[in-house]
Order: C-alpha cells, then sequence, then structure tokens
C-alpha cells in the first residue's frame, strides 16, 4: 500500500477509535452526571455475601440507578464492588450514581428510632420491640432473664428489670436484641452516677435497692416536681420498720392483672406485696428515669409517712395518719 494511502488509513483508524472512546466517554459522563430520583421511597436490603451485580440490578429495578451495566463499571472503576457493607437502606431523594456508590461504601444504612417510655417494664418493653420489628417478645424477655447476659452486663440482679434505661434509641434493620439491651444498659450505667450511688449508700441503701426505690417512685408519682416527697415518704417508711403499702409494687406481683386492684390482691402473698412484706421488694417493678433516680437519692426534707392521690395527678402529703385518713375521706371516698 503506498504511503500516501496508508497514512490516510491511519488517520481514518485514529478518528474512528477517537469516536468510539468518546462516544463511550459521553455514554459513561452523562450516566454519572444524571441524577436519579426514585418514583416513591424505596427500601432495599442489601444481606452479608450478595455480589454487586445482584444489588447494582436491584438498584436498577427500584429506580434508584438508571442503568445497573453502567454502575458496576463505576465501582469497579472505583475498585469498591467488594467494599460495600450490608444492611437496609432508604433512598427517597434524587442522588447521583456517584453518590448512591457512596452510601453503600460508607455503610450509610437506614436509621430507626424507639423510644422507651419512664415507667415501662420488661413486659411492655419486650411489647414496643416486637411491635418496632427488632425482635419476639418470648425471645426479648428470655434474654433480658439470661444468667450469662446478666454476668456479662455486671448486673447481680435476676433480671434487667430496672436497668434499661428509658431513652429513645436508633437502631437499624440489623440491630439485635442483645445488641440493643446492652445498649440500653450502658445508658443507665451513665445517668446512675457515681454521685447518685454514693447518695444512695448514705441512706442505707445498695445500688439495685436504689434501683427498686426509684422505680417504686417512678410508678407512684403523677409529676417530676413531687418524686423528692414521695421518695421522702418510703424512706421514712423504710426508717420506721412501716411497710411501704404502694400499690405498684402489688400490681407488679399479680399474674396477668386486669387493671383492678382488689382487697383480694391487698391479701395475696406475694414476694411483691408490700402491704404485706416490709421493706423493699426483691427487684426493680419498672425502669425509672433520670429523676426519679436522683430523688430516690436524694429524698425531700420532710417527716411525711403518708399520700394519698388527689385525682388529678398529683398528691396530698400527711405526717399522721389521723391527717392522712381526713385527706382519704376527702379525696378518695367521698370521689
Amino acid at each position: 500500500m503506498p504511503s500516501s494511502r496508508w497514512a490516510k488509513f491511519s488517520i481514518l483508524c485514529f478518528v474512528g477509535a477517537a469516536i468510539v472512546v468518546g462516544a463511550c466517554a459521553l455514554w459513561f459522563s452523562s450516566f454519572l452526571s444524571q441524577p436519579v430520583t426514585p418514583p416513591q421511597a424505596q427500601t432495599i436490603q442489601i444481606k452479608p455475601g450478595t455480589s454487586f451485580t445482584k444489588v447494582a440490578r436491584n438498584l436498577e429495578q427500584a429506580g434508584i440507578v438508571s442503568d445497573s451495566r453502567r454502575f458496576i463499571l463505576l465501582a469497579r472503576w472505583q475498585d469498591a464492588t467488594a467494599h460495600i457493607h450490608a444492611g437496609e437502606y432508604l433512598f427517597d431523594t434524587a442522588a447521583s450514581p456517584r453518590d448512591v456508590l457512596d452510601r453503600l461504601i460508607s455503610g450509610d444504612v437506614r436509621k430507626l428510632q424507639m423510644t422507651i417510655p419512664e415507667g415501662f417494664n420488661l413486659a411492655e418493653i419486650a411489647a414496643r420491640i416486637e411491635a418496632n420489628e427488632i425482635g419476639k417478645t418470648d425471645a426479648f424477655l428470655a434474654l433480658a432473664r439470661d444468667a450469662e447476659l446478666l454476668k456479662t452486663l455486671a448486673i447481680d440482679a435476676a433480671s434487667l428489670e430496672g436497668y434499661l434505661f428509658p431513652e429513645t434509641y436508633t437502631y437499624t434493620s440489623d440491630t439485635t436484641l442483645r445488641e440493643l439491651l446492652t445498649s440500653m444498659v450502658n445508658q443507665f450505667r451513665e445517668r446512675l452516677t457515681p454521685e447518685l450511688v454514693a447518695a444512695g449508700k448514705e441512706r442505707g441503701l445498695d445500688p439495685h435497692q436504689l434501683v427498686t426505690l426509684a422505680s417504686i417512685v417512678q410508678k407512684e408519682a403523677g409529676n417530676v416536681a413531687e418524686m423528692p416527697l414521695i421518695a421522702a415518704v418510703f424512706h421514712n417508711r423504710l426508717k420506721r420498720g412501716i411497710p411501704l403499702q404502694a400499690d405498684p409494687t402489688v400490681i407488679y406481683g399479680v399474674k396477668d392483672f386486669d387493671g383492678n386492684l382488689t382487697r383480694r390482691h391487698l391479701q395475696e402473698e406475694t414476694p411483691y406485696n408490700t402491704y404485706r412484706r416490709r421493706g423493699l421488694p426483691p427487684g426493680p417493678i419498672a425502669s425509672p428515669g433520670y429523676e426519679a433516680l436522683y430523688a430516690a437519692a436524694f429524698p425531700a426534707d420532710v417527716k411525711y409517712l403518708y399520700f394519698v392521690s388527689k385525682g388529678d395527678g398529683s398528691h396530698v402529703f400527711n405526717a399522721t395518719l389521723k391527717e392522712h385518713n381526713r385527706a382519704v375521706q376527702r379525696y378518695q371516698l367521698r370521689r
């Protein structure tokens, strides 16, 4: 072939290759620069061991990326196919392929929240956990009473009753019951400060007894302002050897309580019947909040031995039985 014709052929090949490369670059760059908005909020579950090809196809089917082939090329180009994190991802806004890939690499999984109110007991916490689809009630209760877990968490009690701090917790779809329980106990330890433990010890209460008393205060109090007064009543009764006579403890000891506390319940012999037994019950009856813990450690300096509900969430406090009976006549019997 003459040199002139060879030169023309080489030029044509070079131009053709340049066109192909340019077209490919345009094809790829248009993919990278075009954000995609899912038709609706989409949740993608990536299980451990799932191939990146399958992940890319799922993203395309869900309308999160426009082309799984180019998304795979992007991941290979960034050497990211083996570095994505398993978990549940929520996509509900426009995002470029780079943004989507960055989330998979960083493990930006879906965050969920659950609130445990103050005064919830283990059964109530278990029901809320099952409602949030974290775990089954029976599995939660079994784990909360598991001797090995209690030892691991350094809880010297028969269960985690009272030691799961009431708070709003953030979790993911992969969070296990053990992880959640550990987080709740750790939060409890942060809130039961050395100052509270020391104050309880000065009043003759070890940490378990302090939490037990705080749980009773939590269940009896209608508002935070009255907690130190209610705690003072129970401290005064403990000092004098007077039964606490706390209805919430009786209720806790009644199996399948139907909401109606009767005289028969008050006479029933259970470890939690503080009408028949002096002193504190064997353990907490619910999860106390910080204010209840503080009140149990630092009760008000009063001589009250009695209180009665006024029916509006507040109480009347008295130091003598005579005054108490008058309050019962006024606020309970008439009502």
